[in-house]
């Protein structure tokens, strides 16, 4: 007797659920993993009531109901209060106090700033976050496992936001250069893992035709690891690339934050191919198309 709505909201609340059961069970070092990864939580709601502002103004505010016991429990964010703001700027002072007040806050003063604006700070806030505090909270092999998986998960998100931006802004090298840092580009790159070089970045981002960006990428770390990975596939050989380092370093070490981190992006992902799979059938979708769809949720 459900609805397609109400389908989508149970599948929702079954992340947040799973995620309190295991902070429940979790000793201090992996709880202090699942507190640092709850913040994925809060951008992904955050995102979801910036999406409402921007472009559904006069509907009803976003459901937060499959949200709202997680937001009790682990986080400090008045959910309610948020998603009853009528507007950005309502949106951001309600932020006040928060780490994500000043992010948006620098966005917001620029004018005239998109939702891909405000969703890229939140992002670029919470990966620069992780990466300067994972010292002072992990060591052993789970600082090893963190380093490595972030690493590489920040270095494929770097290369899809550069290929992204040169082929959605159709810049020019020289003008993607100049206008990089309204973009946030200069942010990203400072973030990377350390396997592409700083030059070859450079050179990527001054690539002046998509056959040089891909000559290019061809030499580098990634390039040459993964034979199969084209820049055409970036997007859908991330998922790949990320799920396969999860795998590797759980099986390492059954006991370690890696395990965690592995279930819950599984269990994200089990849950987005499934939502794929109900708005394939909501739109009748031909099956075999849907399966691609699927496949790369």
């Amino acid at each position: 007797d459900l609805h397609r709505g109400q389908i989508e909201k149970l599948l929702k609340k079954s992340i947040f659920l799973n995620f309190s059961r295991l902070y429940h069970f979790a000793n201090q070092e992996q709880r202090t993993f699942l507190s640092l990864y709850s913040k994925r939580y809060e951008i992904r709601v955050l995102k979801e009531i910036m999406t409402n502002l921007f472009d559904h103004r006069d509907t009803d505010p976003v459901d937060i109901s499959p949200y709202r016991d997680f937001f009790r429990l682990h986080s400090r964010l008045d959910i309610d209060r948020l998603a009853a703001c009528a507007n950005m700027d309502e949106f951001i002072a309600a932020l006040k106090g928060n780490d994500f007040f000043i992010p948006l806050s620098q966005v917001n003063e620029r004018g005239n700033a998109t939702l891909f604006d405000f969703g890229m700070a939140l992002d670029l806030s919470y990966f620069s976050h992780i990466w300067n505090v994972r010292k002072k909270l992990f060591k052993g092999n789970d600082l090893k496992q963190i380093t490595k998986a972030y690493g590489e998960k920040f270095d494929m998100l770097n290369l899809q936001f550069i290929q992204r931006s040169k082929r959605c802004f159709q810049m020019e090298s020289v003008n993607f250069a100049l206008e990089a840092d309204a973009i946030g580009l200069e942010e990203v790159i400072a973030i990377g893992y350390g396997t592409i070089r700083k030059e070859e970045i450079t050179t990527l981002v001054e690539a002046p035709t998509p056959e040089e960006f891909r000559r290019i990428f061809n030499g580098t770390y990634y390039g040459k690891k993964y034979e199969q990975l084209t820049v055409a596939s970036l997007e859908e050989f991330y998922n790949y690339i990320l799920r396969s380092i999860l795998e590797q370093e759980a099986r390492k070490d059954p006991y370690s934050v890696a395990v965690i981190y592995s279930y819950l992006y599984h269990k994200e992902h089990e849950v987005n191919r499934l939502t794929i799979a109900l708005e394939c059938v909501r739109y009748g979708v031909d099956p075999e198309q849907s399966l691609r769809y699927i496949r790369n949720g």
